[in-house]
């Protein structure tokens, strides 16, 4: 990713000032610029019409609401998992809402909000493919994953060393060599891949093994610093649990099968 220009950031910086008023439909307000992934079905995904779709978008989008901000007040950038933190730190977003896993190195750089959802490592197969059960079953099999992937390290390291590891730069690929028997599984976190399971034209194609290979918390990653933000965002999060919208947005976006953790308590913040 390219460093903006001074100039650039500084008016950013004025926009995301704009846009960080009080709690209220006030069209005063300017645009609220959040960060989300284009590429993840059931996660966050740009659909062929422009349009955005997945649980993290529902999520933004009940967080924004909360915030005060109209739907279209909302403007969603598409992120990639390098480039989160230079995002934020550089004011492009308010914050990111995009499969984003606290951890201690990320919270060096960025303050989170939440966790909202809990997810874990799993494996995706062919639906019609009954030789892999456990991830040891990888060994001497094909396995993909994105180019630099934690998940895939962790299988290769940990799992099934005699594993044979393919990265491609996004999970989409790593669909079609499944598709296409160049690989005999594919890994990242199960939410990712159950909303691979459900996309239309997908049904009955792949399965997940229902494995919990890793846990992985997702949170909003924002500034380090705002203090405010961080807080009305984890009572957005409370609220979304408590009235059902949360449990729903997962249902609508997984599928009936997918087998989903309890919304996590919030460690993070007030």
């Amino acid at each position: 990713m390219k460093v903006p220009k001074a100039g650039a950031v500084a008016a950013v910086i004025g926009l995301v000032l704009t846009a960080s008023g009080c709690v209220g439909d006030d069209d005063s307000k300017g645009t609220l610029a959040i960060g989300i992934k284009f590429d993840q079905p059931g996660v966050g995904m740009r659909e062929p019409d422009g349009t955005f779709t997945g649980f993290d978008v529902d999520v933004a989008r009940y967080i924004a609401k909360q915030l005060g901000y109209k739907p279209d007040r909302i403007a969603f950038k598409q992120v990639y998992s390098n480039d989160r933190e230079l995002l934020i730190q550089y004011n492009e977003v308010q914050f990111v809402a995009a499969s984003y896993s606290i951890n201690d190195k990320r919270k060096e750089k960025v303050d989170f909000a939440g966790p909202y959802f809990l997810a874990h490592q799993d494996l995706m197969v062919r639906a019609d493919d009954t030789t892999i059960t456990k991830a040891e079953d990888l060994n001497n099999k094909r396995l993909c994953s994105v180019t630099g992937s934690t998940s895939a390290e962790n299988v290769k390291k940990n799992l099934a060393p005699k594993a044979s590891l393919l990265e491609l730069p996004g999970y989409s690929e790593c669909l079609v060599a499944l598709q296409d028997h160049l690989v005999d599984a594919m890994t990242t976190d199960n939410s990712i891949l159950a909303g691979y399971t459900v996309r239309k034209g997908n049904e009955g194609k792949f399965r997940l093994i229902g494995l919990s290979l890793s846990s992985e918390n997702y949170g909003i990653g924002m500034k380090k610093g705002n203090t405010e933000l961080q807080g009305k965002v984890n009572e957005a999060i409370r609220k979304m649990v408590a009235d059902g919208s949360w449990e729903a947005a997962v249902k609508k976006n997984f599928g009936a099968d997918y087998k989903y953790e309890p919304a996590p308590a919030i460690t993070t913040g007030s």
